[in-house]
């Protein structure tokens, strides 16, 4: 039976708005993270000569463990990301002689557009996580070599041993990656149908010309299309099979987000 782990509360991950959203469930959290085509990281370059601005990054990332290959998203884990050798961020984990360049990690799933009586009772039926921790760069080949099937895999399972592998010289040099050791995470999850205020409820000239409700929202993965250099006549079976299990689950998962019942702090009042 899994366990059920948690992320301590600590001032930079507790959630204080709509809190009763909130969870530091691990496997809640790194689930969010792992099916995120894009997590955005975000970092201090330090020197005001580099920008008077915090700096934020689309980045493509997966959580694992190199050192327990068992571990699953129930684990404690590490957060891996991709990037260009020459980027900044990486080349500020680089220098980083500590524990590493602090950097936040984010990413959030939309299921639904949710449609109240008044425009300030609208939302969205989402998840989102954020993560916190230390970026290093990973230097062991071993390593480096499964974080980049890790993340491959990651933009579709079984990509890795269906391409030509592995990476040469060249490839190696020019992509690093990053380890983020991770302090805390905290995610927020919404679900369920329009939290309308009793005042509203209670009007029939409103209730009676507003439509209320939710439109549920997933992402669709399309008809694979050849590439103009393609040689192959068959789309693989992996290619295949994976868009047809992530559109089938995406689309339950917002279907089934709609009428799940709002938290008694959402009820009307």
């Amino acid at each position: 039976m899994p366990r059920n782990l948690t992320y301590p509360k600590l001032p930079d991950n507790t959630v204080h708005r709509y809190n009763h959203r909130a969870t530091y469930d691990i496997y809640a959290i790194h689930s969010i993270i792992n099916s995120s085509k894009v997590v955005h990281v975000s970092f201090n370059a330090g020197d005001p000569a580099e920008g008077a601005f915090p700096s934020i990054l689309p980045m493509i990332g997966q959580m694992g463990s190199f050192a327990y290959p068992s571990a699953d998203l129930h684990d404690p884990l590490d957060c891996y990301l991709h990037g260009y050798v020459s980027s900044r961020v990486m080349k500020l984990a680089h220098s980083d002689e500590g524990k590493g360049l602090p950097v936040s990690i984010a990413a959030t799933k939309v299921d639904g557009l949710v449609l109240s009586l008044t425009p300030n009772s609208h939302s969205y039926n989402y998840r989102s996580a954020v993560l916190f921790g230390h970026a290093k760069v990973v230097t062991e080949v071993e390593e480096k070599i499964w974080a980049m099937k890790l993340i491959t895999e990651s933009v579709v399972p079984g990509r890795w041993e269906n391409t030509r592998v592995p990476p040469d010289g060249a490839e190696m040099s020019s992509t690093s990656i990053l380890r983020v050791k991770i302090v805390s995470g905290s995610g927020k999850i919404r679900d369920g149908g329009p939290g309308d205020d009793k005042k509203d409820l209670e009007r029939p000239d409103v209730t009676g010309r507003v439509w209320t409700g939710v439109v549920p929202v997933w992402e669709t993965i399309g008809e694979p299309v050849a590439g103009e250099t393609n040689r192959t006549k068959e789309v693989p079976e992996h290619v295949i099979a994976f868009a047809k299990k992530e559109n089938e689950e995406n689309e339950n998962y917002a279907k089934k987000a709609v009428i799940i019942a709002l938290p008694n702090e959402e009820a009307p009042k």
